[in-house]
């Protein structure tokens, strides 16, 4: 038996040595014998009825095996929220809902034909080509002669929401709008009379593109029980799985999903994408059939960060506490549900930052356009409303001459304090300790003079605004603060749930220990986490523990690899398993087998009208302080320095938190400064890594530290807590206020690129 803990140590991950030597298999790395290549026609438009489709001419095309179209999907309709979007759009007869299916309360008004016809965005999928080769595929998908009749595209979610706009979703209802949230906390009126300083202001937060390193791929098979297969990636296995099976009709015992490597996701693979035209072809096919994306075509295919416009008015008192705070945020949802609706609720929450404010007003609306879906993004709705937030709160410390760190201090949430919902936060409350460690390490005081009063409204404020601004110096340097929140787990009343197997093998002593859990590791070393807990749980070294992941077929369900949920909920769930399997191991029950399935504590839903819920268990915090150059004559941002004091609770693995960090700080920075995502009436004009830049190693900051915080988690596994989403969320606000700190202009809306830049300065 093991003496020493093992939670705390940085051990080498488990999957390392397969991904450095290329050992490790990714999606585009399967094959199997007698394996055909799949290509996916894409509409290519924004908005269009397909009127007719003809195939015989790629289905007469040497090498071609088969071509489908939405006549050939069962149950022609999928999403994880709604299912609101078909698998192949096109023309099809209405074939009836099989029993098996869920459709009869899962779907669309008006059954399996309306609305199928319609492409809504220019990925939507309209054909399928399956050949002997990849390259006869691709040239028989050219061949497929589609007659659209095209329709009224429209793009700005504002616009979409005006009467008479073009409807998205006319199947839907006579309304753009899919999600509306509502807060009314205190007397809204009331807490304004008591400000003594309000500001209002408007933001804009852009489109990302995930850009994870492994494209769309797949493949599909029947397993020798003749089970739909799916290996491809994804964030959670059974919920892949019970969309293949809706689409194809079939119960969902009759299809497996397996994930294989996983190169990157962040969000991006919660929704399908190549998964359910795979499990259509290899089932009717009965032959193995593989798709690889290329990077246009994973641009074109999945969803985004929801671009957002939103509008804030706050007000605090002379002695620096908020009283009131209004806010309207309007966000693109794209052509389908994707997760707008729990995105949108994250945002919701987020939107009066980490602190106190006893009167809230907060609308928050998605709308649909044809645009690309929105989707699940790392932060998940948070860095939107935390851009304004912060923001707001940078300009209401400026107003009153106060020092920014000092002001947030003042209004941060304590134990006991009521969310913008209505009820306590849960605790333990750490957003002062964050604070004040990345204060510290980054060495803050407030001894330097107040700025000077911005000439500058605003990025989009008229050139002509910028002429106090022109004779600065050359380079400039400035410091920014802020720092967010964000729930750990899903919310607003799901049961948060999540499955483990623990197995003790041996005679005298424990010399093989074997964890199930189909939890994705999607590239943030969340399998070595879990073999530390396991390990832990059952007093065994961390090399006899084996670890079995992300297969249906012998699995329950893990919930999502996201909402910064899996060390949490995987946590719980082993530790149950193991101690289970460890009392059974004492009681000379050998092998011992135990499974386990963690309950979350219960949450509610937003009430309608007022917003008041309990809509999350546990809360993560982060605090940032940045310093950046900015170059007046070019316009060119560089940061120099990142200070990221993030709460985990525990670090199972410091090394991993210590990374988790430093990635999620130059992702982040890509979205505030450089990933500018260009669309005109509904089409990508950004899209290749070419004209859609992302960090290099030349971009990145000079220098990013990671300040680890530990308050433990009552509830959590060791007292852990969840990280990947947290230091991506407040770094947008924190180098737009360190920009304001140079210049003396705030930057409403970003990504701040050397064109948006000068045109902010007055110098173009």
């Amino acid at each position: 038996m093991r003496k020493k803990s093992v939670i705390g140590l940085s051990i080498p991950r488990i999957d390392a040595r397969d991904k450095v030597t290329g050992a490790a298999l990714y999606s585009g790395d399967l094959t199997m014998p007698g394996m055909l290549h799949m290509k996916i026609l894409f509409a290519g438009r924004p908005h269009a009825r397909v009127v007719s489709i003809d195939t015989s001419k790629a289905e007469a095309f040497p090498g071609v095996v088969a071509v489908f179209t939405a006549k050939d999907v069962p149950v022609n309709e999928y999403g994880l929220q709604r299912a609101d979007q078909p698998v192949l759009c096109g023309p099809a007869l209405a074939p009836l809902c099989p029993p098996i299916s869920k459709c009869g309360n899962w779907g669309m008004k008006g059954g399996q034909g309306e609305g199928r016809d319609i492409v809504r965005f220019v990925g939507d999928q309209v054909a399928v080509v399956v050949a002997e080769t990849e390259k006869a595929a691709k040239a028989a998908s050219r061949l497929i002669v589609v007659e659209y009749e095209d329709l009224p595209v429209v793009t700005d979610a504002v616009a979409a929401m005006h009467p008479g706009a073009p409807l998205v979703h006319p199947e839907l209802g006579d309304s753009n709008v899919c999600v509306h949230d509502r807060i009314r906390k205190g007397d809204i009126e009331a807490g304004f009379a008591k400000a003594d300083v309000i500001v209002e202001s408007e933001y804009f937060t852009p489109v990302q593109e995930h850009a994870y390193l492994q494209p769309e791929a797949g493949l599909a098979y029947l397993d020798e029980v003749g089970r739909v297969t799916v290996k491809a990636g994804g964030q959670w296995t059974h919920t892949d799985r019970d969309q293949i099976a809706h689409a194809l009709g079939l119960p969902d015992e009759q299809v497996r999903v397996i994930y294989p490597v996983i190169g990157g996701a962040f969000g991006g693979r919660e929704d399908m994408s190549v998964q359910i035209v795979l499990g259509l072809a290899a089932w009717k096919l009965k032959r193995p059939v593989k798709i690889v994306w290329s990077r246009r075509e994973s641009i074109l295919g999945h969803g985004k960060r929801h671009p957002m416009r939103l509008r804030a008015k706050w007000g605090v008192t002379i002695d620096g506490k908020l009283v009131a705070a209004e806010s309207e945020i309007i966000a693109d949802g794209g052509a389908y549900m994707y997760t707008t609706n729990k995105v949108l609720g994250n945002s919701t929450i987020t939107s009066t930052g980490p602190y106190f404010i006893p009167n809230v007003k907060t609308d928050v609306i998605g709308v649909y356009t044809n645009n690309i879906p929105s989707a699940a993004f790392r932060g998940f709705g948070a860095p939107q409303a935390l851009f304004m937030a912060e923001m707001q709160v940078s300009k209401l410390a400026e107003k009153l001459g106060m020092d920014p760190v000092e002001f947030r201090l003042r209004n941060a949430l304590r134990d006991g304090d009521t969310l913008n919902v209505g009820t306590p936060v849960p605790g333990p409350v750490s957003i002062v300790q964050v604070i004040e460690a990345a204060r510290d390490r980054f060495g803050w005081s407030d001894t330097r003079p107040t700025p000077a009063p911005s000439t500058v409204e605003g990025s989009h404020a008229r050139p002509e605004h910028g002429r106090g601004v022109k004779h600065l110096p050359s380079i400039v340097h400035g410091r920014g603060f802020a720092c967010g929140f964000k729930n750990v787990g899903f919310s607003f009343g799901y049961q948060e749930n999540s499955w483990a197997r623990v197995e003790l093998h041996g005679k005298d002593e424990i010399e093989r220990v074997i964890a199930w859990h189909a939890g994705a590791e999607v590239g943030q070393g969340t399998h070595t986490v879990m073999v530390q807990m396991v390990a832990e749980a059952v007093g065994a070294p961390v090399e006899k523990v084996a670890l079995m992941t992300s297969d249906t077929e012998n699995m329950g369900n893990p919930g999502s690899a996201s909402a910064s949920r899996m060390t949490f909920m995987a946590g719980n769930a082993l530790k149950g398993a193991g101690e289970a399997a460890l009392a059974k191991w004492k009681a000379e029950e050998r092998p011992a087998l135990a499974e386990y399935t963690y309950l979350g504590p219960k949450t509610t839903p937003f009430d309608k009208e007022t917003g008041y819920a309990t809509p999350n268990f546990a809360y993560a915090y982060v605090a940032q302080a940045v310093e950046v150059e900015v170059d007046t004559e070019t316009g060119f941002i560089k940061v120099l320095r990142v200070v990221s004091a993030d709460d985990v609770g525990q670090a199972i693995n410091p090394s991993l938190v210590e990374g988790q960090i430093e990635g999620g700080v130059v992702q982040a920075q890509g979205y505030a400064l450089l990933e500018n995502f260009i669309t005109k009436d509904g089409y990508v004009l950004t899209d290749q890594l070419s004209t859609y830049l992302i960090p290099t190693i030349l971009d990145i900051p000079d220098a990013v530290e990671p300040v680890i915080v530990e308050v433990p988690d009552t509830i959590g596994p060791w007292g852990a807590r969840g990280l990947g989403e947290l230091p991506f969320l407040p770094l947008a606000p924190a180098i737009a206020a360190a920009v304001h700190d140079a210049t003396g202009v705030w930057f409403d809306d970003f990504p701040l690129t050397p064109e948006r830049v000068l045109r902010g300065l007055g110098k173009i």
